[in-house]
């Protein structure tokens, strides 16, 4: 508008100049006002809530100036474009509710063991409302986050979780046809060979969260016992200022990480005409093709070119990434870890529905894809990977898997995310033991005994 142009160098220019002005102010100002008013609203807050519930006493923790910082550094930690999510701190800012909501109530204000019980249904609200997942926000309290989880806990927890997706419902945040972030209505059915690069995508997950939790604890390992630690607001100018720097000039990093899922996750149509669906449908078509949607062509110069692009992204959101989990501004991990998964995921499901095309008179297609609703669909592959990408740094299983089922809609789909997020735990594990929550416990001395532990 001030340019009066939408494109050339001097738009983009102008453009990239106010992308990073922009994203350095928000984070700058983000980190200002946590250090200043509210030291416990960064991070996460999943590795002490679930010391707090535990039995351990985080004074302040959970108190009403920090949900107040929390809750508006969050919004500006996220527009900032930082490589981080809002989901974790969204179970942190569910508890600070619940905490202060108690002390209303003198039966559960003065019985600790009562206000974990709400505590843990706040947990599972917060889930609900992060991703629309009611039943997974349950589960994800029971596996992750909760000490002791007695039967009527449950059904509280699901309660709450329950008022919160209908709140969510509501007041339709998404502004689709849908309450689930990433909706994905496939047309094509999975097939058994198709397990294999699943497998794969599990062991991708797996190797990737082990490296991201070894360099990310050394990284805040390293903070806290050097000079670095003492100057949080420097720190967060520069890693914001590297990550709009290095973010614009991809399309695929310039967007937040929530639409780029969306967009992986999505099957191509008629009506979609950006480079991820260049496709040549009419390329060797005729009538009686067995392959009817626009992904089952050939693969045009626009699909090879996004190919470049997300694995240039996906290398620069697992980078940027370690360094920027533990800053002084909330953040979360939830959406960072799927954004890589769902990147190295597109790929894949890309290589396979060509390698599907080219060969399609094999016998081997011939006898996976008889019909015309086509063979591979790449946003599937998008959707295990962000699975299993989440899952190998998180090392969650159960609730993952009913997470990500009601973030897509795709429950006919339940077995393969099963199976992606199955391997990258056991991959994970074969590295080392214990997620990054559990990681972030240990490396800030928190009195946390694991009951999970044999």
């Amino acid at each position: 508008i001030i340019l009066d142009q939408e494109s050339g160098a001097a738009a983009y220019t102008f453009n990239y100049f106010v992308y990073v002005a922009v994203a350095v102010f928000f984070g700058t100002v983000c980190v200002w006002l946590v250090r200043t008013f509210a030291p416990y609203a960064c991070g996460s807050g999943i590795p002490e809530v679930k010391t707090i519930l535990s039995g351990f006493v985080i004074h302040g923790y959970l108190g009403l100036r920090t949900l107040l910082i929390k809750s508006l550094t969050i919004m500006m930690a996220v527009a900032a474009g930082l490589s981080l999510g809002k989901e974790g701190p969204l179970v942190h800012v569910a508890c600070c509710c619940g905490n202060i909501f108690v002390r209303l109530f003198p039966k559960y204000n003065r019985n600790e063991a009562k206000k974990r019980e709400v505590l843990s249904a706040a947990s599972a609200a917060g889930v609900s409302v992060a991703f629309g997942a009611p039943t997974g926000g349950v589960l994800f309290s029971l596996e992750e986050v909760s000490y002791y989880f007695p039967h009527k806990t449950m059904w509280r927890s699901f309660f709450s979780a329950l008022v919160a997706a209908f709140v969510l419902q509501y007041m339709h945040p998404y502004q689709t046809d849908h309450v689930v972030m990433f909706y994905a209505n496939y047309t094509t059915p999975w097939h058994f060979f198709e397990l294999v690069p699943f497998i794969f995508l599990g062991i991708f997950g797996g190797v990737y969260g082990a490296i991201f939790i070894k360099c990310n604890l050394k990284w805040c390992k390293l903070r806290k016992s050097t000079a670095l630690g003492r100057y949080p607001i420097l720190e967060v100018f520069v890693v914001t200022l590297i990550t709009a720097l290095c973010a614009y000039p991809n399309e695929y990093t310039r967007i937040g990480a929530s639409e780029l899922i969306a967009m992986l996750v999505k099957s191509c149509g008629p009506a979609d005409h950006h480079n991820l669906c260049d496709y040549n449908s009419s390329a060797t078509r005729n009538v009686n093709d067995r392959y009817g949607p626009v992904e089952d062509s050939k693969a045009e110069s626009g699909v090879m070119h996004s190919l470049w692009m997300l694995t240039l992204a996906m290398i620069f959101k697992g980078f940027i990434t370690i360094f920027t989990f533990g800053m002084k501004v909330p953040s979360g991990l939830f959406i960072p870890s799927m954004a890589v998964g769902a990147c190295i995921g597109r790929i894949v499901g890309v290589g396979m529905q060509q390698l599907a095309w080219y060969y399609r008179d094999s016998g081997f297609f011939m006898y996976f894809c008889p019909t015309s609703a086509g063979c591979i669909e790449p946003g599937l592959y998008a959707m295990v990977g962000a699975a299993a990408g989440l899952g190998g740094v998180t090392r969650m299983t159960v609730s993952l898997v009913v997470i990500m089922f009601e973030l897509t809609g795709g429950l006919i789909y339940i077995v393969p995310l099963m199976v992606a997020i199955m391997t990258s735990k056991w991959v994970g594990d074969a590295f080392g033991q214990g997620g990054i929550y559990d990681g972030h416990i240990l490396l800030n001395g928190y009195p946390f005994l694991d009951s999970k532990e044999e």
